[in-house]
């Protein structure tokens, strides 16, 4: 196949733009996380919290009001948006409105329970009518969402699972036999797609791109929160998408390594995101204006 390659640490320093010396706030990227549930509200936070740890200025969290108070609990950190209903519905997505004008990226999907398709696609009109890049996983990963972000800024983060889900593909173990149909599906949609796995395999359809970090301790519940996060934050600080797929692929993986290094096959997903700074201060660069 052509046009192949492995991630790179350059893919990282590419994704990682540079800080301007008399920025202000919001201008280093600011990120909205849309998701939880009654049963699952770390998965938010989680992606909320590697946003926050690219770099990034704000992190807006929306959950139902029912677990909001467990969301700021977690961290003083983020800003919460209560919504009035357990399951994402119209009326919760238009609370969202008066925000998003400040929103440069938004991840929807971690622990979310949508009412239904035609919801969640509401939702996602709105986000996209505001120019504003999306990453697409566990809940937000259906067919119905197809046609509504086809040719957008959007990365789709599935593991081979959710990829079944949204294309109707049983994918081979190989990962290069997966690059074919990740990149014709990329390519199909006009998007980026992020295929989590033992590789991770990433295209736009043009480029294919293969992710080797990573540890098997990293089955844990939680990492594919985090790497969401980790898309959102590069993509709210200007990196294309497939950029900041690569990227936050790359980071993830190395953080789950350096976290196995620390405590063996006993880690939790939050113990990566402790190791991202370390892994991203190497690339730090400030710009005078």
């Amino acid at each position: 196949m052509d046009r192949v390659r492995e991630s790179s640490d350059e893919d990282v320093r590419n994704a990682l733009k540079p800080r301007r010396t008399f920025s202000r706030k919001g201008e280093n990227g600011v990120v909205l996380v849309v998701g939880g549930s009654w049963l699952y509200h770390g998965a938010p936070a989680l992606a909320g919290m590697a946003a926050f740890r690219c770099g990034i200025d704000l992190v807006y969290i929306a959950v139902p009001e029912k677990i909001a108070t467990a969301i700021r609990a977690l961290s003083p950190n983020f800003i919460v948006l209560p919504l009035p209903d357990l399951k994402l519905t119209k009326g919760s997505a238009r609370r969202l409105e008066k925000v998003l004008p400040e929103v440069d990226a938004a991840v929807v999907g971690p622990g979310l329970v949508p009412k239904d398709a035609e919801t969640l696609n509401f939702l996602l009109k709105e986000l996209l009518d505001r120019d504003i890049a999306l990453v697409l996983d566990a809940a937000a990963l259906i067919p119905d969402v197809l046609d509504v972000v086809r040719g957008k800024k959007v990365v789709l983060t599935p593991h081979a699972g959710e990829f079944r889900r949204v294309f109707g593909i049983e994918l081979p173990r190989s990962a290069e036999e997966r690059a074919t149909h990740v990149r014709e599906k990329a390519s199909e949609y006009s998007l980026t797609i992020l295929l989590k796995g033992p590789v991770d395999v990433i295209s736009d359809g043009t480029e294919v791109v293969l992710n080797r970090t990573g540890t098997p301790a990293m089955t844990v519940g939680g990492t594919g929160d985090v790497l969401a996060g980790l898309t959102a934050g590069f993509l709210s600080k200007g990196a294309r998408p497939i950029e900041a797929a690569v990227a936050a692929a790359r980071v993830n993986g190395l953080a789950g390594e350096r976290a196995t290094v620390r405590l063996g096959y006993h880690i939790v997903a939050s113990d990566l995101l402790d190791e991202i700074p370390q892994i991203l201060k190497v690339y730090d660069a400030v710009v005078d204006s």
